[in-house]
């Protein structure tokens, strides 16, 4: 089968990063090959980026520089991780990609950024390439707060630079994904992140297997 290119997308605290990989494993129990990976950070040279974007002070790059730096990371991912895995017919599976920046810099930062310069960004970038299908995990923003907050307790790095944020700017973020959402539904799937998580990952399971009958 060839290879697919999966993205998971959504709010702070949405759980994207365990139902990437509940359906990773998955995957490879059918025989699979499968590629875990994320953005900002899934290079070695991202993730020196990854620790400039999400770290630190939530206004040290304007908008434009901020975009600029999640589009260096994402060519390098693309050139180096998913690009290369999609032609050894594997399946890649990604914690984030183009949709968390029209999401975060564009619809959080209340459309401060031109969405044409986005468009053009990434096809200079990406060309007509575009993930297979993409999970939008939603969740009310309170309670994905609470959880992302949760976590970093546990975290010898604080990646809070983006929950340092107002309550609004998270309000807009969920607005955004949901938009994109509406605008692209046959590659866009909205589920309930507020729920059980292996009810979640059985969601998930049922929509990647209708569609490509993953488990035979």
């Amino acid at each position: 089968m060839a290879g697919k290119f999966i993205t998971f997308e959504g709010g702070e605290g949405c759980g994207k990063s365990t139902q990437m990989q509940l359906l990773a494993r998955y995957l490879r129990r059918q025989g699979i090959n499968t590629v875990e990976t994320k953005e900002p950070g899934g290079t070695q040279e991202g993730q020196i980026l990854r620790q400039l974007l999400v770290t630190g002070d939530k206004d040290k790059f304007d908008p434009i520089a901020e975009v600029l730096l999640y589009y260096a990371d994402r060519r390098n991912h693309l050139t180096k991780v998913v690009w290369p895995a999609l032609q050894e017919n594997q399946w890649v599976l990604s914690d984030r990609y183009a949709d968390s920046t029209e999401a975060y810099q564009y619809y959080g930062y209340d459309r401060r950024i031109n969405y044409q310069t986005l468009q053009d960004l990434y096809q200079i970038v990406a060309g007509d390439f575009k993930p297979d299908l993409t999970f939008i995990l939603d969740i009310e923003p309170e309670v994905g707060m609470r959880r992302s907050l949760q976590k970093a307790e546990g975290m010898k790095v604080k990646e809070l630079r983006f929950e340092s944020r107002q309550m609004e700017f998270h309000h807009n973020l969920r607005r955004g994904f949901l938009e994109i959402a509406r605008r692209e539904p046959n590659r866009c799937v909205v589920l309930n992140a507020d729920t059980n998580i292996d009810d979640l990952h059985q969601q998930i399971v049922e929509v990647v297997t209708k569609r490509w009958k993953a488990d035979e």
